[in-house]
């Protein structure tokens, strides 16, 4: 199998080379690795002091990381803090993150690289969140027994840890010192298949969002375009959300305004959907703080404000459902909107657990929205009941951070 394994890792690289010429992300995918081991090495030339190693995936991941990384530098603050990303998405948004000493692209996973980066970072603990077994980083760490804490993980029967042909991937599983996973259906798949080092922590995302609800900065734009009017949020939206979404815009709703944030700024995609919308919209980089009451749309086209945009709202819908998967529904729950999204959900707990929770609702058409929606809209006790529903659910899952600090601890002070 590790055959197989270097195989597609060599097989992804070509792939990324092939497509580089005609695609930013693979072309930013590449640069960032360009002499990978001389930066690290200048980077690490001189630092004496004991390395503690983030590893996210991208964005998403870098926020499940976040409140883990940001109470160790607060308990272990001897520690300089490595932050790793695999795909541009993440690092090119959180290159500058002021709370990690050291911010690089991961190699490609192979033996060697995998070995260079570890002699020359020295970690004295790594932390990997939620899908990241990458198995030759993961064993030259177990062989320098360094200890490894995977967080915020959930197990499915599907994965291909437990087919009978993935004894490789589950051997990757059975290196980790620590898996933290976010449900009990998780942690049963890994007592069957004879892992103990299971414990059930849930998500790291309900520490973020509340520290994000605590902390909040004023978004003036945002408060002056809300004024005394309610207001509908359309978080990390395609191009399919946009049009399951744009008759109800269209229907030009007295007293509510509407937010859409995309998931991807594109500008012929801002100005096609401009161009389709009957209301008065408005970019936000170009809206004036004066003026932007007038709009009846707002567009966020910009990174790194929508968790706390969703402060503003009254309802919510969260992008990416009708395509690979649902996007962050926490950052607007935290906030207590009800919350609409497409079919594409199984994957993601909090998202089953809203549902359960009758905190949001999926919907499959334009038309399914709109009755879900006007079922909430015209029913403001059935509203506010949500809004606490919602609320209270993250109140009652927190707590991941502090499980994940303290094992570490455990870890540290051995």
């Amino acid at each position: 199998m590790i055959i197989f394994y270097n195989a597609g890792i060599y097989l992804y690289y070509l792939l990324i080379i092939s497509i580089s010429p005609f695609n930013s992300k693979a072309k930013l995918w590449l640069r960032g690795r360009k002499k990978w081991k001389e930066i690290l090495a200048s980077k690490f030339d001189t630092n004496k002091a004991p390395v503690a190693w983030f590893h996210c995936a991208s964005l998403g991941e870098f926020e499940q990381a976040r409140p883990v990384l940001e109470n160790f530098r607060e308990n272990f603050p001897g520690y300089k803090i490595l932050l790793t990303f695999f795909s541009p998405s993440g690092y090119e948004i959180r290159k500058n993150y002021s709370k990690a000493d050291f911010i690089v692209y991961l190699p490609l996973d192979t033996h060697a690289n995998a070995k260079f980066f570890i002699e020359i970072t020295r970690p004295k603990i790594a932390f990997f969140v939620k899908y990241e077994f990458w198995h030759h980083y993961i064993y030259n760490l177990n062989e320098s027994e360094i200890p490894v804490i995977s967080f915020s993980t959930i197990f499915r029967k599907d994965q291909l840890f437990f087919k009978p042909y993935g004894k490789f991937y589950l051997a990757i599983l059975k290196r980790l010192s620590k898996i933290f996973v976010q449900n009990k259906e998780s942690l049963d798949l890994l007592t069957e298949h004879h892992i103990n080092t299971g414990e059930i922590a849930g998500d790291t995302r309900f520490d973020r969002v509340l520290e994000i609800r605590k902390s909040l900065h004023p978004l003036p734009i945002v408060e002056s375009f809300k004024g005394t009017s309610k207001v509908f949020i359309a978080g990390s939206t395609w191009p399919k959300d946009i049009e399951i979404l744009m008759p109800l815009i269209n229907k030009g709703i007295n007293g509510l305004k509407f937010i859409i944030a995309p998931h991807e700024i594109h500008d012929h995609e801002i100005n096609n959907f401009m161009q389709s919308c009957k209301l008065k919209s408005v970019r936000y980089t170009k809206a004036d703080k004066e003026q932007v009451s007038d709009y009846e749309v707002l567009i966020i086209d910009c990174i790194g404000i929508l968790s706390g945009v969703y402060a503003y709202g009254d309802f919510g819908y969260i992008g990416g459902a009708f395509g690979k998967g649902l996007h962050n529904t926490l950052e607007a729950a935290t906030f207590g909107l009800p919350l609409f999204f497409g079919p594409n959900y199984r994957k993601f707990q909090e998202a089953k657990d809203l549902i359960n929770i009758g905190g949001a609702f999926s919907i499959t058409s334009a038309i399914e929205f709109e009755n879900a929606f006007f079922k909430v809209m015209n029913n403001q006790n059935l509203h506010q009941e949500i809004i606490n529903k919602n609320k209270n659910f993250i109140e009652a899952n927190k707590g991941a951070t502090d499980r994940i600090i303290g094992y570490s601890g455990l870890l540290l002070n051995k």
